[in-house]
């Protein structure tokens, strides 16, 4: 695999820190070009962030010398310096939707984990191991904006991350019908930290702007199929979901509920989950887990603290499988999500497009 020059647009926000860290070892990425607001522009990453920095890790040495682009006017600077973009910008959602397609145009392709694009039927929504193949919507798109190279991808919202992947293999197998999914969110899912929140310790906060929606629909994108250059979504299934923010750092926990055509046997569910392996496996992508679904056979997991990190905080976490009195099943699900929910699912995309010729 060649090595990619890689830009990451709205470095100084949580989220672009994140991607820092992923990207400061990767085999295939080489971070050349750093981006934000304009009043970032100009001075190095490690004067813009400042005291802001909000990961475990130190900000890579490679990077914090690097001074930062404006990330709308200097599109055309980026443009020569990258062969691609990780956009985690913190604007309203229009200005995004044109700021991507500002990039697309300019030929560079653009991987977000920004939601403004989530809903345009030719961007594809991707989890690498449940639906790789709607890359192919990708020729549309290019058609679309008149480019050659550029185009949008964009991975999921980080709730459904914890519980979609769990209903995925189960949905093939069983015919799922119905789904609830009660999500309980971390903090780092707002940008914040316990001292920039001080109002969540000792405390439940049941709203998070958009994120039910979200929930209920976007899983219907990522089961939908390519037809006719868009993406047609799934209409066999219903999903409801209430999610509440809750005082942990990292992680987001689902408890969640579903009913099948084909009544499943908890025995099978086990196995299935184990076995479950996708694209990104196969492909044997760097950031990928080896082992996609972890299940727990303790009661009290999976827990946000104990299990948030395993395979790097790429695997999903499940337990507590039973029969239900109302629905077929009911389970917990944990992912983590600045990991696989943001910056690591977006990174394992941009590889699954980078594998698939995509980047090139």
């Amino acid at each position: 695999m060649k090595n990619y020059k890689v830009g990451i647009i709205g470095a100084t926000g949580m989220v672009g820190q994140r991607f820092a860290t992923l990207l400061e070892n990767h085999p295939w990425f080489t971070v050349t070009a750093l981006a934000a607001s304009s009043r970032s522009a100009g001075r190095t990453y490690k004067d813009a962030v400042g005291s802001r920095w909000a990961m475990k890790t130190p900000m890579p040495a490679s990077m914090s010398e690097m001074v930062l682009f404006d990330a709308t006017e200097d599109i055309d600077k980026i443009a020569e310096l990258v062969d691609f973009v990780f956009c985690a910008g913190n604007m309203p959602k229009a200005e995004i939707k044109a700021l991507e397609e500002m990039y697309a145009k300019k030929e560079i392709p653009v991987v977000s984990n920004n939601s403004a694009h989530r809903g345009t039927p030719d961007v594809p929504m991707i989890v690498p191991e449940i639906n790789a193949d709607h890359v192919e919507v990708i020729d549309a798109q290019r058609a679309r904006l008149g480019t050659k190279k550029g185009f949008i991808a964009v991975k999921s919202n980080c709730s459904l991350q914890s519980y979609v992947p769990a209903l995925h293999p189960l949905k093939e197998v069983y015919g799922l019908t119905e789904a609830l999914a009660c999500t309980y969110q971390a903090i780092s899912g707002a940008g914040k930290t316990f001292e920039t929140m001080p109002e969540i310790v000792d405390n439940i906060i049941p709203f998070i702007g958009g994120e039910e929606e979200k929930s209920e629909q976007e899983p219907l994108k990522l089961w939908g199929h390519v037809e006719n250059g868009v993406i047609v979504n799934e209409t066999g299934v219903s999903i409801t979901a209430q999610c509440f923010r809750v005082p942990v750092s990292d992680g987001h926990t689902a408890a969640v509920f579903a009913r099948f055509e084909k009544k499943p046997e908890i025995e099978d569910i086990k196995k299935i989950w184990a076995e479950f392996k996708g694209p990104a496996q196969e492909l044997e992508l760097p950031s990928a887990p080896k082992q996609f679904l972890h299940y727990f056979e303790e009661d009290n997991r999976p827990q946000a603290k104990l299990d948030r990190e395993i395979e790097g905080g790429m695997a999903v976490s499940v337990g507590r499988l039973r029969p239900d009195s109302q629905y077929d099943i009911k389970f917990v699900c944990l992912s983590h999500n600045t990991l696989r929910g943001a910056a690591g699912g977006a990174v394992l995309l941009a590889e699954l497009l980078a594998a698939k010729g995509y980047m090139d």
